[in-house]
Formats: C-alpha cells, sequence, structure tokens
C-alpha cells in the first residue's frame, strides 16, 4: 500500500468543504499513516460489475462521436468513482497535489480566494486575509456567476479554480451577486504570488490582545506561541481574543498546537473511523504557553474544519467563551493518498469530535454568546447630552498617556471584536472582584 504523503511529515487532510482555492486547496491536514490493514478490508471483486465497466468502456471508444483518450477515460472514472462517495473525496491530478504541498507551506499563486459548489453554484467559502480577494471586499457566501466572459453555472469546481488561475499582474473579472441583493456587482482584482502568515496580533487596548489566525499551516502552533509572548513582553496580560472567523481550517497537528496553548490538560479532539489507523487521540500538555489568560473566542460561518477544533476543545474545557455565530461544520477527515504517477486521491476516512463526543460535521459549533456581524455609527442626533456640553462645567484632569486606552483602530469596523472585548473587561472584572 502506498505511505501517505510526505510533505512535512505525512500529512492527511481532515478536508474541507467540496472545494478548493483560486491557487490554494482547501486546509485541513491529518497524520494518518495507512497501514496495511486497508487491504484486508475487502478482497472480493465484483466480477459482473467489472465486466460491465468494460463492456461501457469498449463502447465508448468504439461509437462515441469523437475519438477519446483511453487514458482521459479511466481518469474521468476515476474522478467519478471519488466524486459520488461524498462531497469532499477527490482525484488530485499533479496541479492539485502540487498546490497541496504549496497551500500547506502558506505560499500559492491566485487571488486568495476559496470557493464550492453550494446548491450546484460556485460560492465563496472565505478570502483569505491580506489577499486580492479580502481587500476587493469579497465575502463568505458570495456567488460567482461569471469569472471575465465565461458563465461558471456549467464549470466543475477544478475548471473554475483553473479560470482564476494565473500570472502575478494579470487581472480578473468575478461578476457575483451578494446575499440579500438583487442585482450583481463586478469587481475587478489583480492575481499576485501569494505569501501569507497564518498568525498576526496587536494589543487592541493596554493589556489586552488580539491573536488572529486566518488558517492552520506546518507552523501555525509555533508562531501563536511567539506571538503570546510578544504581547506578553511587556507583563501578563488581561484578556485575549482569538479570532478564528474565516478560518477554512489547515494541519491539524497545527490546530491541537494551538488548542496545547490554552490548555494544560484533557483531550483536544479524537477521530474515529473504519481503520484502527485512523482512531486517535490528541491531550493537551501540562506545559502550556497561556494556561490562565482570559479568552474570548470569535467564530462565524466561514470556520471550519481545524478552525471548529480548536473551537470545540475550547468550549467543551470551559477555557474560554466562544462569540459570533455558529460555523460551518466541517467534521470529516480526508487522508491524501500520492499514486505512483505523481497524482493522488483525498478519500473521507474518519469522522473526528470534541472532547465531550459531539460530531461537528453538518452542525458546526454554536457561539455560547451570539453576536451577528455588525458596525457601530453615531449620528449627530444620536447622542444625549452629557456633562461635558453643560456651560460652565468642570474640566477633567487628564490620566497620564500611558494610563489612557488607546485602542486598535481595528475596533472601529470590527462590531463583533469590539464586543469580545467589552466581554474580556467585564470578565476581568468579575475575577479581580473574586480575589
Amino acid at each position: 500500500m502506498t505511505p501517505a504523503l510526505s510533505l512535512p511529515g505525512r500529512l492527511s487532510r481532515l478536508g474541507s468543504p467540496r472545494r478548493l482555492l483560486a491557487g490554494l486547496l482547501p486546509l485541513a491536514l491529518l497524520m494518518l499513516p495507512l497501514s496495511a490493514s486497508a487491504q484486508a478490508v475487502d478482497d472480493e471483486l465484483p466480477v459482473a460489475e467489472i465486466q460491465t465497466f468494460a463492456e461501457v468502456f469498449e463502447r465508448i471508444k468504439r461509437a462515441y462521436v469523437e475519438e477519446v483518450d483511453d487514458a482521459d477515460l479511466l481518469h474521468n472514472a476515476m474522478r467519478g468513482m471519488l466524486s459520488e462517495l461524498d462531497p469532499h473525496s477527490s482525484y488530485l491530478d499533479r496541479e492539485a497535489f502540487q498546490s497541496l504541498r504549496e497551500s500547506t507551506q502558506g505560499e500559492f499563486g491566485g487571488i486568495g480566494i476559496e470557493v464550492g459548489m453550494e446548491d450546484g453554484q460556485l460560492t465563496v467559502i472565505t478570502p483569505i486575509d491580506d489577499t486580492p480577494a479580502s481587500r476587493a471586499g469579497l465575502q463568505a457566501r458570495d456567488q460567482i456567476l461569471r469569472i471575465d466572459d465565461t458563465p461558471t453555472e456549467r464549470l466543475s469546481l477544478q475548471e473554475a479554480v483553473d479560470l482564476m488561475r494565473g500570472d502575478p499582474g494579470s487581472e480578473i473579472e468575478l461578476t457575483i451577486l451578494r446575499q440579500n441583493e438583487s442585482s450583481p456587482r463586478r469587481i475587478v482584482l489583480s492575481r499576485e504570488n501569494i505569501r501569507t502568515e497564518s498568525v498576526k496580533s496587536e494589543l487592541l487596548a493596554p493589556d489586552f490582545g488580539y491573536l488572529r489566525i486566518s488558517q492552520f499551516q506546518t507552523r501555525t502552533g509555533d508562531q501563536v506561541d511567539e506571538h503570546i509572548r510578544r504581547l506578553n513582553r511587556d507583563g501578563e496580560l488581561d484578556g485575549l481574543v482569538l479570532d478564528l472567523r474565516n478560518n477554512p481550517g489547515g494541519v491539524l497537528q497545527a490546530a491541537v498546537a494551538v488548542a496545547d496553548a490554552f490548555l494544560d490538560e484533557g483531550l483536544i479532539v479524537y477521530t474515529e473511523g473504519r481503520l484502527p489507523d485512523t482512531e486517535m487521540r490528541f491531550s493537551a500538555n501540562a506545559v502550556t504557553t497561556a494556561p490562565d489568560v482570559p479568552l474570548v473566542v470569535l467564530i462565524n460561518g466561514g470556520s471550519a474544519s481545524a478552525a471548529e477544533i480548536v473551537a470545540g476543545a475550547l468550549q467543551d474545557q470551559s477555557r474560554g467563551v466562544i462569540m459570533g455565530t455558529g460555523s460551518f461544520g466541517k467534521g470529516s477527515v480526508q487522508q491524501i493518498m500520492p499514486l505512483g504517477n505523481g497524482e493522488g486521491l483525498k478519500l473521507t476516512t474518519a469522522l473526528y469530535f470534541t472532547p465531550e463526543g459531539r460530531s461537528i460535521q453538518a452542525q458546526g459549533i454554536e457561539p455560547d454568546v451570539r453576536v451577528v456581524r455588525g458596525r457601530v455609527e453615531v449620528t449627530e442626533h444620536g447622542r444625549g447630552v452629557r456633562e461635558a456640553d453643560l456651560a460652565g462645567h468642570l474640566d477633567s484632569r487628564e490620566a497620564p498617556r500611558e494610563e489612557r486606552a488607546e485602542q486598535s483602530e481595528r475596533l472601529r469596523e470590527d462590531y463583533q471584536l469590539g464586543e469580545a472585548l467589552n466581554l474580556l473587561k467585564a470578565l476581568n472584572v468579575v475575577q479581580r472582584r473574586d480575589r
């Protein structure tokens, strides 16, 4: 049996919804070595069906209106064989296989958008941070109606991805239809050679940190540790927002490492499948980067797969407050199996479960505190009379600069993030009173 794919270790996919990136395959990889026990599942072949397959093959070769290459017919048969199993199993050609390698390292070409088929329509799953797609304002659930002059209604997912790929600097026009809008809009993007950093951090306010993970790559766990230490450089944090919104998933080991940064004991995730090698358990280590900092985790409908593992583990362990909207609901494990011709299979082999045994498949993670996306706007008539508006009011004594809360610019445009910070401050007040 061919061993599992040799990337940074042997990696298998905890796959994503039926989707590919424009230049990036769906992220969610898991180390699951495939043993010889897989060969013993069922050695009996249905002879009659194989004979029928050979008959169909021969009739297509002889009678189809155009001459068809044998290799093309066989490749199409293999693609059909996998695509009919479930939305996440597929046959990977050489280009897709190479894209998989690139995606786990965080470098790929394209516009930085993850797409999938929903009800037969090409749909945005999520834009990747700091890419042409995110800068152009593309959003999860946007339907892509046309790619340049090509309608997408009859395109396969791979054909759509191929059209969106191109040389860095070249332009592409997408015609999209947004939810709750009646008229399509056109967006022109310039392709880039995209290099993504999966982790970013900053202080939202003094002693309150913000940690954003856009996807789970091979080094994400180490990067999270580095960013937490950087945020703690001037003293222990009073609270931290972990932002997993629009995170499509990634390398499972990285998700485990991120959860482990906040947990010092207990189960993080486990998987179950038909083969013994697909049943695995991942637990937290006692040595932890941030075991005590108050934590709010932001999720939404674009949080999928490995991102849901982190949110589910922290929720089941009562380690933080999950805030936002329900996650995507991707809870099956895909394993990557390379083939001798340089191509490969992505095959669903297991389901994963949160520490309390919850299956996320088609259900997702529900937040503890539901906060929909929004924006706070204050009009000139939206504020009542305050003391400072009265004639002759006493002036305040301004606190020293280092004591004033200099809030992040990010908060002005992000209502969910502002609510997360408010909750952290409230938790901090409660904890001080309990001491």
